[in-house]
């Protein structure tokens, strides 16, 4: 296999020196111009007088907020599948099909040919960043494994729809098929216990360089690698010798940091985050784990950003990177080379730097427990769980949130937590867990700690110990184990807390 490494540090210097000479509100408002220079004949950028926006300002005057729903019943539904001309040029490449992680619904979201190529640029993006924090790296003399959901495709009207892992392996060009890893025949696996349990036989006979999937389904993954080859203490590395760099993305990583050190530290290997979503790649860590993630400028992609508590208001504030703040938990709004339109992503962030744009990733815009007044995000729910495993001496494999409203037996309202450990964990550490959830959310909350000062508004939480392998087997009973699927963190739907409920076997902590 030719060793691709010389051309990756040159290629890795260009890109860098590009990146590093931009200035963000220039380069993010010449993206908008191009971007709307290429769609104002669409249905939607005459709609919308995309021919007459000179600035971001005016875009914003111009394109209201919008959903997904909103998108489907304005301009998708009718035109569904192709999207011909309704808010991006031509018909779609693909479709890339996305589970709600609340509702469980079905979203078909367009993928054009501008896309494909914004997502490649964003992978060599990745791949320059890792070189030029690991300039000694041999990454490329191997191959290159993605934990992915099955790339197995099906067809609407002409248009290929699956899974953004099958988008991309359609797209691998000849040159780096050598590289790439699972093969066509292990990739189309749909069953994921069957396609993990393959992958983890095959893979270990293979030069693997570099790994990468959704946070949690990773650890899932490496779980097996020990259990199947009888290495309850392996490291990454004994698996894969020649691995270098583990990426990883999907969902917060902090509750997992634990278990994550447990399969690389003293192995040498990188951990590299990534913000992908089926509606664009946005950012990459270009410094150390937690140090924030650098936004993509120049991809195809306008951002801006509302502060999550105007999310919901008549005229919420619209900042762009302009006059973004850092310290801010804002909601991600989006414009794209696909045709998505200041459209609502779901994932709420805070920048930790301005020049170059740097974020933490805090939660979705779904993941906000409010029940009582207590304005409990995302961010500070990943605190608290990470706070119950330390507790605990345990380490975390997943977990939920839903409100219990009062009743006739409970004048109050409170939390209750499903959380999962890596074995099963005794009462009174348990007990201990649900009172550092309690502690944490009071600590960084003031909204939480008036609710629960003198237990006035709310009783203390409380938390049921979902057994070993419990949350895998929820997902698998809702067919959604694997892949870019992810268990809910809040819950607001009765029948899956009902179903959770069943699903565990532990009773709930005093």
């Amino acid at each position: 296999m030719f060793d691709a490494t010389p051309l990756a540090r040159l290629y890795a210097r260009w890109r860098l020196g590009r990146m590093n000479a931009l200035d963000p509100a220039k380069a993010q408002a010449a993206q908008l111009q191009r971007l709307l220079r290429r769609a104002c004949l669409t249905r939607f950028g005459r709609d919308h007088g995309f021919a007459d926006i000179r600035s971001p300002e005016a875009f914003q005057r111009a394109v209201p907020l919008r959903s997904y729903d909103a998108f489907w019943e304005s301009y998708w539904k009718d035109s569904f599948p192709t999207l011909t001309d309704a808010t991006w040029p031509g018909s779609v490449s693909f479709l890339a099909e996305s589970s709600g992680t609340t509702s469980g619904k079905t979203k078909f979201l367009p993928i054009s040919e501008e896309m494909v190529v914004s997502n490649k640029r964003a992978t060599l993006t990745m791949v320059a960043l890792h070189f030029a924090n690991k300039p000694d790296s041999r990454m490329l003399g191997g191959k290159s494994f993605m934990l992915g959901g099955s790339v197995a495709m099906t067809k609407r009207d002409g248009v290929p729809c699956g899974d953004l892992s099958g988008i991309a392996a359609s797209r691998v060009p000849a040159w780096a098929k050598p590289y790439y890893y699972p093969p066509p025949a292990l990739a189309e696996i749909a069953d994921w216990e069957e396609k993990t349990t393959a992958l983890a036989e095959d893979s270990v006979k293979q030069d693997i360089r570099a790994l990468g999937g959704t946070t949690s389904w990773l650890l899932l993954y490496f779980d097996k690698l020990r259990k199947l080859h009888d290495k309850p203490d392996g490291k990454l590395t004994d698996f894969y010798p020649n691995l270098d760099m583990v990426v990883y993305g999907g969902v917060a990583f902090e509750p997992y940091r634990a278990r994550f050190s447990d399969y690389v530290e003293g192995t040498g290997v990188d951990l590299r985050e990534v913000y992908p979503a089926s509606e664009g790649f946005l950012a990459i860590a270009d410094r150390g784990v937690g140090e924030g993630l650098r936004l993509l400028l120049d991809n195809g992609l306008f951002y801006e950003f509302v502060p999550l508590e105007e999310l919901e208001a008549e005229n919420p504030t619209r900042h762009w990177i302009a006059n973004a703040e850092t310290g801010v938990n804002y909601a991600v709004v989006l414009s794209s080379c696909a045709g998505v339109w200041s459209y609502i992503l779901g994932d709420t962030v805070r920048f930790v730097d301005l020049d170059p744009p740097r974020l933490l990733v805090t939660g979705r815009t779904s993941y906000y427990l409010s029940a009582f007044g207590e304005h409990v995000i995302a961010e500070e729910m990943e605190k608290a769980a990470a706070a119950a495993a330390d507790a605990a001496n345990a380490q975390l494999v997943d977990f939920s949130v839903t409100a219990l409203y009062p009743n006739a037996e409970s004048p109050r309202g409170r939390h209750l937590w499903f959380i999962e450990f890596t074995k099963p964990v005794e009462q009174e550490p348990m007990k201990r867990a649900a009172e550092a959830i309690d502690a944490t959310l009071s600590d960084v909350n003031l909204d939480y700690r008036a609710h629960r000062a003198g237990g006035f508004g709310m009783d203390p939480p409380l938390v049921q110990q979902v057994p070993p392998g419990g949350f895998a087997r929820w997902m698998r009973s809702r067919g959604k184990l694997g892949g870019q699927n992810k268990a809910p963190r809040v819950m607001t739907d009765p029948k899956l807390v009902e179903s959770l409920r069943e699903m565990s076997q532990e009773t709930a902590s005093p």
